[in-house]
């Protein structure tokens, strides 16, 4: 199958790369500092128990994605409706879409531009780009994914790669789920620049972290949203799951770049003051980063 990975960062890099290992065609639509790096040398694919040089197609350029049947969403959820845009005069008739993103409505947003199928994914990996082209793969890769036409397909053929993947009826909690682990956790990483592990070991930072949950589980309420399993346990996972991970939030401010913080805890905000449901911590945690990301971005210009 061809496959296109629209938006080659730590997310797409890795799962492209699985799925090239696996054997399929797959073309990586990224930076050309990446891009050039593929093109020359192959991804570098690094993980616990393997690395690989993988030879794959790259481009910059959204024409790369022409008849691929399958098509990996990851870039950033503040730019979901541009590349939208940019994919809409590629795509193939019959391709899938699967959004690997995180916040709750990209699916939607996507669905809103494309006339194609798409359906979102639930994505918990620990990965990171440590150079042009070279992917580093720190834990879990398991992915949710709502039902579709395609659910018999994608079960196989992510598992088939090595990546664990269950499709569920209820992606709308799971997706709710990871939003919630990302406002607890993302912000306070980007702030202190932490890896989760070391992060949640700090005075007083469980006390913040269940109140960032409380308010994110009580605009979820508000929403109608069926929750799976028991969401404190899930955040405390997090942690021991992937001790070492810093978060997305946290690489885009080292780096200078544009967060999704907006789609996080700007997100409950939004909506907790369309509830009327208090959410200042979460607000606190937005303002935050978005002061720290006006003056990274202003310097990295």
């Amino acid at each position: 199958m061809k496959i296109a990975v629209m938006g080659a960062g730590a997310v797409g890099c890795y799962y492209g790369g699985m799925l090239a290992r696996a054997g399929h065609a797959v073309v990586l639509i990224g930076r050309s500092r990446h891009v050039d790096a593929v093109l020359r040398d192959g991804l570098h694919l690094e993980t616990q128990s393997f690395q690989l040089h993988l030879p794959m197609q790259a481009s910059t350029d959204a024409s790369g994605i022409q008849g691929a049947k399958l098509v990996l969403c990851c870039v950033k959820s503040m730019d979901t409706e541009s590349t939208a845009a940019d994919m809409a005069p590629h795509l193939e008739a019959d391709a899938f879409v699967l959004s690997l993103q995180n916040g709750v409505d990209n699916a939607a947003r996507l669905q809103a531009v494309l006339p194609c199928e798409i359906a979102p994914a639930v994505v918990y990996v620990a990965a990171e780009m440590v150079g042009p082209g070279h992917v580093r793969h720190h834990g879990r890769g398991e992915l949710v994914i709502g039902p579709s036409s395609a659910s018999a397909e994608l079960a196989p053929l992510f598992s088939d790669a090595g990546v664990p993947v269950r499709i569920s009826e209820n992606v709308t909690g799971a997706l709710w789920a990871k939003l919630i682990v990302n406002c607890v956790y993302n912000a306070l990483s980007a702030i202190t620049q932490m890896p989760y592990g070391r992060l949640v070991r700090e005075e007083g930072v469980e006390e913040l972290m269940r109140t960032l949950m409380q308010e994110c589980l009580a605009v979820a309420e508000c929403e109608a949203v069926t929750l799976p399993g028991n969401m404190w346990e899930e955040v405390q996972r997090i942690a021991r799951t992937m001790p070492a991970q810093l978060s997305s939030t946290a690489h885009d401010l080292a780096r200078h770049k544009c967060t999704e913080i907006d789609h996080l805890n700007g997100y409950i905000a939004r909506k907790g003051e369309a509830f009327g449901v208090g959410t200042p911590v979460n607000r606190a945690m937005h303002t935050m980063v978005k002061l720290i990301e006006g003056r990274s971005t202003s310097i990295g210009k």
